[in-house]
């Protein structure tokens, strides 16, 4: 029988909830090095099966050990059994076209604010965005496509916040997420490290510099 296709817009969700929910804990707020874990998971693909199924694995595992000093405090701790759960997976399920989760109207108004908010040296980008925001019907069709497209144009935005970024401040940045990855090193690959790193980094210069993020998910 063929799985059902996923909810290209509860990727995010879905995972937060199976973490919180494996860690028994009640409510337990992600960190930003999580989130920028998930978002590496989602752009390579990775099938959101897959993570659900590495979660429990990997909470499997903990609750095996005779000895537990430390409650798992980031979902960094399942990512070799998500990558190991992913190679297992012939056939990932597939995404398709899903009734948006709002109107045409919400997201002209994401795109038309977003570039509002967009300082002076973004203005092409800016005009990239009120272009989408001219003819947002046709769009509801293809969120995809679309989500492609905002990405691309917030790896631009970042190219720019960055070369306006100073050396002190990226190294205080590296640091910071040095002392978050530290205990995880061990569990995730080169490659993995790597594309971490980078959305991390990404992330707190948007965040640092007050830039909108453009993605799907971040409307509302």
């Amino acid at each position: 029988m063929q799985a059902e296709p996923f909810n290209y817009f509860n990727y995010y969700t879905e995972i937060e909830e199976h973490f919180q929910a494996a860690r028994g804990t009640g409510l337990f707020l992600l960190s930003p090095l999580d989130w920028a874990l998930i978002e590496t998971w989602k752009d390579s693909g990775i099938p959101q099966e897959a993570v659900l199924r590495g979660i429990d694995k990997a909470f499997e595992k903990w609750h095996a050990k005779k000895s537990k000093t430390n409650q798992v405090n980031s979902i960094a701790y399942c990512s070799q059994a998500v990558m190991e759960e992913a190679k297992r997976i012939d056939n990932p399920r597939e995404s398709k076209a899903v009734e948006a989760p709002f109107e045409v109207g919400e997201l002209e108004k994401h795109l038309r604010e977003n570039a509002k908010k967009l300082p002076a040296g973004f203005e092409e980008i800016a005009a990239s965005l009120l272009g989408l925001a001219e003819d947002c019907a046709p769009w509801m069709g293809k969120l995809e496509e679309l989500e492609q497209r905002l990405s691309s144009l917030e790896e631009k935005m970042v190219a720019v916040a960055r070369s306006r970024q100073t050396e002190e401040k990226l190294f205080e940045v590296r640091r910071h997420l040095e002392s978050q990855l530290k205990p995880y090193r061990g569990k995730m690959s080169a490659a993995e490290l790597m594309l971490i790193e980078r959305k991390f980094l990404d992330q707190r210069l948007l965040e640092d510099s007050a830039l909108p993020r453009f993605s799907l998910f971040y409307l509302g």
